[in-house]
Formats: C-alpha cells, structure tokens, sequence
C-alpha cells in the first residue's frame, strides 16, 4: 500500500507508518512540497500511490477526475502528528479495503 502524504502533513509520518504501509512517501521525497494539487494528483496517479490529505481541494479532484489514485482524506483538523499515525495504525483495515475496492476513490478518516 503506496501512500503518498502531501505537503500540509508532516515527513515524519512515514517514519510512523512505516511497518504497516512500508512503500509510502511524502512529496518533499519527490520536490513535490510547492507543486500544484493537481501536479501532486497527476504524480500519484502516474507512480501508483493513493493520496492522504486534510486539504479539502483533493476531495474535488478526487470527484472531478475520479480515480486513480485513491484519496484518503483526513477530517481531523489541526492535531499532533502522532495521533494521525495512529488513525492511519488503527485503520489499517479500513484502509486495506479501501485500496483494494475497484469503486470507491474517497475514504474520509477523522
């Protein structure tokens, strides 16, 4: 499972993560920190990654373009980096399946 972070959640993420979504990456691994949504969008969907966000224009994009990539969508406001580690460890599942349904192209997490 390639979960790409963009740049309004922290690098540190992966570190978090990295057991149970071994292959993620944040857009500052690829120069991608002031790059567009849509310039992020068009990277995760060339390099097989589902996108993970709390900015709400990737939910329109996710609706505009539809998928690939998949959007996992972070409804929790400001929060410690740590407890978003643990949303993603504790949905591990819900996750799983998300990335594995051929339909859905949004999860909302929060």
């Amino acid at each position: 499972m390639k979960l790409l972070f963009d740049q309004n959640l922290s690098h540190r993420l992966i570190d978090t993560i990295a057991s149970t979504f071994p292959d993620s990456r944040h857009v500052k691994d690829f120069d991608l920190v002031r790059a567009t949504d849509a310039a992020v969008w068009s990277f995760a969907r060339e390099n097989g990654f589902a996108v993970v966000s709390k900015d709400g224009d990737f939910v329109n994009l996710a609706l505009l373009l539809g998928q690939p990539p998949k959007l996992i969508y972070l409804r929790i406001g400001n929060c410690a980096t740590a407890r978003i580690g643990k949303l993603l460890l504790d949905s591990q599942d819900v996750i799983q399946d998300f990335l594995s349904d051929s339909i859905e192209a949004v999860l909302m997490l929060g």
